[in-house]
Formats: C-alpha cells, structure tokens, sequence
C-alpha cells in the first residue's frame, strides 16, 4: 500500500496526502524548522494551532546536543519537545557542507569537528540513519554530498556520484532498522536526494540512479547554495517534471514565497526554509498585500504564465522591516489579513518598541505572524488545485 495519493492534479500542480506513522500530512505543505527542537520562541502547541502539519529537524545539531544516547533515553526529539504531529530530519549533509572549514569529506563519511567545543565527530549513511531513528523521525533523508552553487561541473558530478553511493549505503541502513519494527506502517520512511548542482543531464542521472535503488520520496537538493534564482528555477522545473509521480516531491532549503508558489506551480509537493524564523529575528516580517486567498490565486496566476519572480512576489506580500523609523507611531495591526491573533490585536508600533527594547515578545510576535503566514499561504494554494 502506498504512502502517498495524489487526491487532484490540475496540470503539473497536485494536492496529496502523505501517510507517516504520526499522521497524515496534506500537500502542498510547509515545514517550519526545528532545528533542534524548537521552533524558535514559539511552543510546540503555538506551532500546531497555526496550522502546522510537520516540522523539520536537524540530524547535525540534534546529535551533538542533546546527543544521540539521551534521544533514545528520553524516546526522541518529539517527545521531549513535546511535538503531536510527523517531523521530517535532514541527514546532515547540507551542515557538513555549511561548515565546510570544519570538516573533511572521504568516501567513508565525513569527519568534522563540533562548532561547539572542537570535539571530533563522525557522520557516514549508516551514523546518519542511526542518529535519525534516535531522533524519532518519521521522514528520514538520505546522507548526501552537497556542492556549493558556484562549482565547477566536475565537482557537481563528484557530489551526484557519491550522493547515489551513499544513497544505497542509507538504503541498506534504513532497511536494516526498519526490520526491527513488525508494523510497516509504523516504520519511518526515506527519501532520496537528487543533485548535479544546475547541469540537467547531472541532474537526469541522479534521479535515475535514485529511482532504481528505490525510495518512499524523491527530494531536490543542491539548490539554493549560491546560484542564481534563474539556474535554481530552470533546475527545479526540469527535474520536477521527471520525478515519480506516484511519490512526494520536497524542494529542499526553498524559499522565499514567490519562490515556493513557483515550485507549487510546476508539481513539488513539500518544502522547508529558515526564512520565518530568521526574518523574523531580524525584525523582517511578511505581511500580506491583500485578502490571502486572492492575493495567493493572483500571484500562482503568474507563476503559471511564467511571470518574473518578482511579480508573483508584489501580488502577494510586502515585506516590513519594522525598526524602521515611518512605524514609530504606527498603530494599525500588524497585518490586518493574518489570522493570527496577536497579529491584528497588536500594533506595528508597538513591534518597533519591542524590538528596540530587546524585548523577546517582539521575536514571539514576529515569528507567529511569518510562520502563519507561510502556513496560510500553503492552504490557500491547496485550495487552488
């Protein structure tokens, strides 16, 4: 039986619902990011009562802290945190590859040492599988070699070629634990990770050679690392058009809102981003431009007619930095069309004033209104299949 069913598709766009062992996810979806058990500032239930469905952790940072032998004490991530729903791990590829002055990359695995304290650490497919199933992960992601944006094609073609090693490595690893639970329904799934950096033939082979060693999901990675927007997009339509069509597509690491209208509108089903935590962070808030269901037709209207980025972008939002001086005194909501509602209870002047006092319920506020946001964004786009 599988996973995932498509339930509508109106050309290259689809709406789906993915089975987990936590629940069952509808696509489009956004996964807020929980890079090691928080969405920062917000609880676990704050991010399941905006409308969250699955949220993503992080292999790297959650097996330095809190470490691998305390995530199988406590029973995993979820529970310690107290998440109710599916969570999906990235395998620490892309922070080997962030951190790159900290590591080094064999055949094997990769060594590195802990940004924390220096510590010297080993990640291979079969660490990585393992770490994950101590985290509890219900989607697990294949460990993979990632290249920078700006690589030559033979270093491009190096990362495809280890990537689909080290996928059947993660294959055989995840198979191995999976036997150990009687239930296939209760068994975490895996996903393989297509790269070649923005070579299309790479790209071809990798999905291929990931095809035939078999996987529950089908990720693009390698995108977003430094190319540019028009090199990301041209990549993420070709592939998406090749990818199984029987199983989930996730956009790894995308992105900005126009960005993932864009993805929705040529067939990708899921995707993850920093970009509503960090914004809001840093005082950055996505506010939308008009009513959201009009607002997210108009803007996937264009995507569809192959509208530059940025006129899918203005039909959709405006995005506020709200230390800036013209909302000193501005006493209108936040964002009078956001549901959420600290959002239309509080004023942007008095965001500016948390910010400027260093206040924490300002990053609180802040991060409500763009995780929701994106949340709502995707409901509304799953409507328009």
């Amino acid at each position: 039986m599988s996973n995932f069913e498509v339930l509508k598709q109106n050309g290259l766009v689809r709406q789906a619902v993915l089975a987990t062992p936590s629940g069952a996810i509808q696509t489009p979806v956004f996964m807020p990011i929980a890079t090691v058990g928080s969405v920062k500032t917000m609880l676990a239930e704050e991010v399941k009562s905006i409308g969250a469905q699955i949220i993503l952790g992080n292999t790297y940072h959650l097996m330095l802290r809190p470490g691998v032998e305390l995530l199988r004490e406590v029973g995993g991530i979820k529970k310690l945190m107290n998440w109710q729903g599916p969570m999906l791990t990235d395998s620490g590829g892309y922070q080997v590859f962030s951190l790159a002055r900290l590591n080094k990359t064999v055949e094997q695995g990769v060594t590195f040492n802990s940004h924390i304290d220096g510590r010297s650490f080993e990640i291979t497919p079969e660490i990585s599988m393992e770490v994950q199933d101590a985290i509890g992960s219900d989607i697990m992601m294949q460990f993979d070699d990632v290249a920078a944006g700006v690589s030559t094609r033979e270093r491009y073609e190096e990362a495809m070629l280890r990537s689909l090693r080290w996928a059947e490595r993660s294959k055989a690893a995840h198979t191995s634990l999976g036997s150990r639970i009687p239930n296939p329904e209760s068994r975490s799934q895996l996903f393989g990770i297509i790269q070649g950096g923005t070579h299309e033939d790479l790209r071809d082979q990798s999905l291929e050679g990931l095809t035939n060693i078999g996987f529950d999901g089908y990720a693009i990675g390698g995108l977003s690392v430094g190319e540019s927007r028009e090199d990301t997009f041209r990549i993420a339509k070709h592939i998406a058009s090749k990818m199984p069509a029987d199983k989930p597509r996730y956009f790894m690491g995308g992105g900005m809102p126009e960005e993932i209208v864009f993805y929705v509108s040529v067939g990708i089903d899921m995707f993850d981003c920093v970009l509503p935590t960090r914004n809001a962070r840093h005082g950055q808030i996505f506010t939308w431009a008009g009513d959201p269901a009009a607002c997210v037709k108009e803007a996937f209207s264009r995507a569809q007619e192959g509208a530059a980025d940025f006129r899918i972008a203005e039909a959709l939002y405006q995005k506020i930095q709200i230390t800036n001086e013209p909302f000193t005194s501005d006493m209108s909501p936040i964002d009078r069309f956001n549901d959420v509602p600290t959002s239309q209870t509080y004023s942007k002047a008095y965001l500016k004033h948390l910010f400027k006092s260093g206040e924490m319920l300002g990053l609180r506020l802040a991060t409500m209104q763009n995780v929701r946001f994106y949340i709502r964004m995707m409901g509304e786009l799953r409507r328009l299949v």
